[in-house]
């Protein structure tokens, strides 16, 4: 019997209670998870193991999200991880900005229901029935 395939997720956020919930809620889910702090970091982690999938917030201390898209968006190694941005920034400018001029495949602003993330996940990963 095949095994399986786990898809990867990083989720790159400056609150580590968001992180531990995400974890949390994904855990029913066939996914093996990264929760990262720094933006730097988090940046570093998707070039190493190219996660099938970036959960993004905008506001972290270090590097703003949207310089980590437009790194992701510039590396030819990069550019095709699908990113879903997780934010506080829900002012219908921002969702714009994000789903239109971005283009990131999905905004969700905090706070979210886990229904609609996990919805949400699945179907960016082509993980819907």
């Amino acid at each position: 019997m095949a095994e399986v395939k786990k898809h990867t997720i990083v989720y790159i956020e400056d609150d580590q209670g968001m992180i531990d919930l995400m974890k949390f809620i994904l855990s029913r889910g066939n996914f093996e998870f990264f929760g990262v702090t720094e933006g730097q970091k988090g940046l570093n982690l998707i070039r190493e193991i190219k996660p099938d999938l970036l959960l993004l917030d905008l506001m972290l201390p270090d590097i703003g999200g949207w310089a980590i898209y437009q790194q992701m968006k510039t590396d030819p190694e990069l550019c095709d991880i699908p990113v879903i941005v997780v934010t506080a920034q829900g002012a219908p400018i921002d969702r714009i900005l994000g789903e239109h001029i971005a283009k990131v495949q999905v905004y969700i602003t905090k706070p979210f229901s886990p229904k609609e993330l996990l919805k949400s996940v699945n179907k960016v990963l082509g993980l819907e029935a």
